[in-house]
């Protein structure tokens, strides 16, 4: 079976059609992964098609303040989104899915195509986004051990806990976008940290982010960053 870079090597390889998940405060990066709980009839309605197609969706914010993932098809997209593969899916008894989605490439919305399904489905190009193709391009340029003083620094001081083995087993293309997906911050920032254009943009902004918090003094929870 192909990987998903034999499968999508660049943005030929990827459809001008797809269907989005609007969910503000998500975000996805390349071959990072997302977990989400599917259950709005919509959106079961969606993973259903995407899963009998070829398992590729966008994961997109809102634009505006207001709902997590507004109800319609009348509220403004942001114009950046990232297509994923669904690569896992698990159906519950109570008619959830749990599914997880791997990034491939960002895309830019060229418009958004009328549908009679309860979803929306936009058009896309991904050719601005060209290097998300290429595994670990720019990691040389990276300032691992900032980012990594920045993220002890940040979970200490709020009683946060990390597997650090894992951590160290990440390459620096991972460890950046999985730290950027999973971050506790609000959808201004987090379309920022997807937009960057390379990933010591998105490294050096997650520094940036941390020491803010820090500066900011907000108190500990006692709970585990996974």
């Amino acid at each position: 079976m192909p990987t998903l870079a034999e499968r999508y090597p660049g943005p030929a390889a990827m459809p001008q059609r797809l269907p989005v998940f609007p969910l503000r405060g998500a975000i996805l990066l390349p071959r990072a992964s997302l977990p989400l709980q599917v259950f709005e009839p919509r959106y079961l309605t969606m993973i259903e098609d995407v899963i009998a197609s070829n398992r590729l969706l966008g994961i997109i914010q809102p634009d505006g303040g207001g709902e997590e993932s507004p109800a319609g098809k009348g509220n403004a997209l942001r114009k950046v989104g990232t297509a994923g593969r669904i690569v896992a899916f698990q159906e519950l008894d109570d008619g959830r899915l749990l599914i997880t989605l791997t990034g491939i490439s960002r895309f830019e919305v060229v418009s958004e195509i009328e549908s009679a399904k309860p979803y929306r489905t936009v058009e896309i190009d991904c050719a601005r986004f060209a290097g998300d193709f290429e595994i670990g391009a720019g990691e040389d340029t990276v300032d691992r051990q900032a980012l990594l003083k920045a993220l002890k620094a940040y979970l200490e001081a709020r009683n946060l806990r990390v597997d650090w083995g894992a951590v160290s087993r990440s390459s620096t293309e991972s460890l950046v976008n999985s730290l950027s997906i999973v971050s506790p911050y609000g959808s201004e920032e987090k379309q920022a940290l997807l937009e960057a254009g390379d990933l010591k943009t998105r490294a050096d902004m997650l520094v940036a982010l941390a020491e803010m918090e820090l500066a900011a003094g907000s108190g500990g929870t006692g709970s585990t960053l996974q």
